[in-house]
Parts: structure tokens; C-alpha cells; sequence
């Protein structure tokens, strides 16, 4: 581990950044260019002190999770990434490894979903990505630790989800095949690996339904949404695959003049911000368009 080239290059990747390159905000007081340590570690789900220890030459080693994370917080590309992996004395995501490097390209098209909210998975349910409008309706991911980033970890053992369905055990059956259809496809990746061990050991109903190999079949493309303000908000899901990486942008829309298209003219004015007392007793309506008087 290169701990000094290590601490340079982290400083150096941050400070070529602005707060709007991330879909943050400026702030004040800024007295340097760039984001700040706190930003960094906020983007990447670790802690300020970690970010702080590497930048100073003293971290401790940090693991290949760590170093994705931060690789995506920085906006690295893949030879950048590669070189981070080195200076950390890690080897580098290979081609039997879940890609999880996000293209610019990419990064560009979900800034141009600025009227729906838009997350980019990986192939084993890993938010890598998203929009303003997504944090708005799922939730702040910025706020999340790496490892529960991700849809498995918060259906079988996060307090997060905020997805409701109308058959919870076929949408189970289909997450845990899914992710069995991963499993098979990348036997060699450690991260995915880790992420079955753990969902295996902590909940009992993962475990079962990894023991019987069901394949997996997606019937619906709409999904409620359990906004802890607006209520439930049904919209359509539909996944655009990103090619030679086995990502996936999921975008959520809905029907003109239907109630979760109000929901989200809301939601593009709230933000990620709370709404007011009175507010937040309030929910959307499902026999029309408008709030409705009635609880979640």
C-alpha cells in the first residue's frame, strides 16, 4: 500500500470536483476549490475520519467495497480506478468481478432525467447511481452505509425499502433468483459473495428461498412507492439496460393527470426535505388526481 501516493491522488481527484458536478450544493465559506472531505466521504457512505486518514497517509487498508465507492464518489474512470485499486495495494475489478464503474456518459443521461426519478443498479441490486428526484421519492442514498446500498440488503434486512408489492412473496422469489442468475454469471467476485453470506446468515427467509433455485420471472412493471409524506405513490418502472456492463437505469414514471403524476410535480418542489406537520398528514389520493384527506 502506497499510503503517501494514495493520500495525493485522493486529494487531487477531489479537488478537480465542484458540488454541482455531484449534485450538491455550493454552500458557503468555500475556501478551496473542489468538494470538501465531508462531501466525499457523504457520496462514497463512509465516515469523515476515514476520508481524513487516507488523505493524511495514515488510513488503515482499505477494502475493495471502500475503494468502489470512493472510486464512484470521485467520478474516477476505469484507469483511474485501476490505479486507485494499485495505490491501495488491492487488486483492480477484473472481467469475473460485477462491473460497478459508472460511465460519464451515463452519469450524463441520469442528469438529464430531471422530471423522473432515475437509479443506476449493478447487477446484484447495488445503487451505484442517481438522480435528485430519485433521492426525493426512495430516500437519500448519500445517508446510507455502502453495504446497505443495495435492494437485497434492504428487503431482507434494512429498515429502507420503501417499495410495497402487491404479492410480497413472488417479488422475493424474483429477487433471490435474480440474484442466483448473478451468483452463476460471476462465481468469482468477492463483493457478491460477501453480499450472499451475509443475506443467508441474516434472514431466514432469504436463506430458504436460496435452497430452492426457483428461476426468476418479473410480471409487473408497476410499483407503490411508500413515501413517508405523500403516502403510497403508484408508478411505472422500467429499466433501460446499459450495454457491456450489466447495469441497469430504472426510471420511475407515471400516467399524465394521474395521482402519481401529482406526486411527483410535488416532489419535484419538496425535494428531499420534510414537509410540514400539516403536510405530511396528508397522501395521495388513488380515485383521482390532488391530495386526499387520508393516512398512508
Amino acid at each position: 500500500m502506497d499510503r503517501q501516493g494514495l493520500a495525493a491522488a485522493l486529494a487531487a481527484w477531489r479537488a478537480r470536483l465542484t458540488p454541482s458536478d455531484v449534485g450538491l450544493p455550493a454552500g458557503t465559506r468555500r475556501r478551496t476549490p473542489g468538494l470538501r472531505r465531508e462531501e466525499v466521504a457523504q457520496l462514497a457512505g463512509i465516515s469523515v475520519d476515514y476520508v481524513s486518514r487516507m488523505e493524511q497517509g495514515r488510513g488503515a487498508h482499505p477494502s475493495a467495497s471502500v475503494l468502489g465507492a470512493l472510486a464512484r464518489a470521485l467520478r474516477l474512470d476505469e484507469t483511474e480506478r485501476d490505479h486507485l485499486h494499485t495505490l491501495a495495494g488491492v487488486r483492480a475489478p477484473n472481467a469475473n468481478s460485477v462491473p460497478s464503474l459508472v460511465r460519464p456518459s451515463v452519469r450524463r443521461l441520469l442528469d438529464r432525467f430531471a422530471d423522473l426519478p432515475a437509479v443506476l443498479l449493478d447487477a446484484k441490486g447495488t445503487v451505484l447511481a442517481w438522480n435528485p428526484l430519485a433521492a426525493a421519492l426512495l430516500g437519500d442514498f448519500s445517508k446510507w452505509p455502502i453495504e446497505e446500498r443495495n435492494l437485497l440488503w434492504q428487503r431482507f434486512l434494512g429498515d429502507h425499502d420503501p417499495v410495497a408489492h402487491a404479492d410480497e412473496a413472488a417479488t422475493d422469489l424474483v429477487l433471490v433468483g435474480e440474484l442466483q442468475t448473478v451468483a452463476a454469471r460471476y462465481p468469482d467476485d468477492p463483493d457478491l459473495r460477501l453480499l450472499i453470506t451475509k443475506l443467508r446468515k441474516g434472514s431466514r427467509r432469504f436463506a430458504e428461498l436460496w435452497e430452492q433455485q426457483i428461476p426468476a420471472y418479473r410480471h409487473t412493471a408497476t410499483k407503490q412507492i411508500v413515501h413517508p409524506e405523500l403516502g403510497r405513490i403508484e408508478l411505472n418502472c422500467d429499466a433501460l439496460v446499459v450495454p457491456e456492463t450489466d447495469q441497469k437505469i430504472v426510471i420511475y414514471s407515471a400516467e399524465p393527470g394521474s395521482p402519481g403524476s401529482v406526486a411527483l410535480d410535488l416532489l419535484r418542489v419538496i425535494g428531499i426535505e420534510r414537509l410540514t406537520q400539516d403536510s405530511s398528514q396528508r397522501s395521495i389520493s388513488s380515485g383521482g388526481p390532488g391530495l386526499a384527506n387520508s393516512q398512508p
